[in-house]
């Protein structure tokens, strides 16, 4: 094989607004195809202390629902549980949520596209109430 290795990153932005699940699958999938990506592995890394990066089910919505929902009732937001609540009541409910979620996950690439299950997509969690401007560095290694 002649093939030579590649070493990419860029970082995406997403404007976000509310607490839920964002699939970012398809910018991504754009992502890959412009850069001309065959095989190799993909990293995404939420640059982020107050969101995450998820691999979920992307075809039934009360997936989605259901994991807000959960999360809501495991992290409560209500400031006398918490030292840390300058920023809002969503704060430190939100870096908690984090930390028990992901900041990055890593993807194979198999012939210029993530190999991904048939439902499962990649998705911005969002844990704060506010607009938020979120930044996601993808970094890839392969041909």
């Amino acid at each position: 094989m002649n093939n030579k290795i590649k070493y990419l990153q860029e970082e995406l932005t997403f404007d976000v607004s509310g607490q839920k699940l964002f699939e970012i699958t398809k910018e991504i999938n754009s992502w890959i195809n412009s850069q001309k990506i065959n095989l190799g592995h993909l990293t995404v890394f939420i640059k982020h202390t107050t969101a995450s990066i998820i691999i979920q089910e992307n075809y039934s919505n009360d997936v989605l629902e259901d994991i807000q929902k959960f999360f809501h009732k495991l992290v409560p937001e209500d400031n006398s549980l918490y030292k840390h609540s300058e920023e809002g009541k969503d704060d430190m409910p939100a870096h908690i949520k984090s930390l028990l979620t992901q900041t990055s996950v890593t993807i194979p690439v198999l012939n210029g596209k993530m190999n991904l299950g048939i439902w499962q997509g990649i998705f911005l969690y969002e844990h704060r109430i506010y607009s938020k401007t979120r930044k996601i560095n993808l970094s890839f290694i392969g041909e």
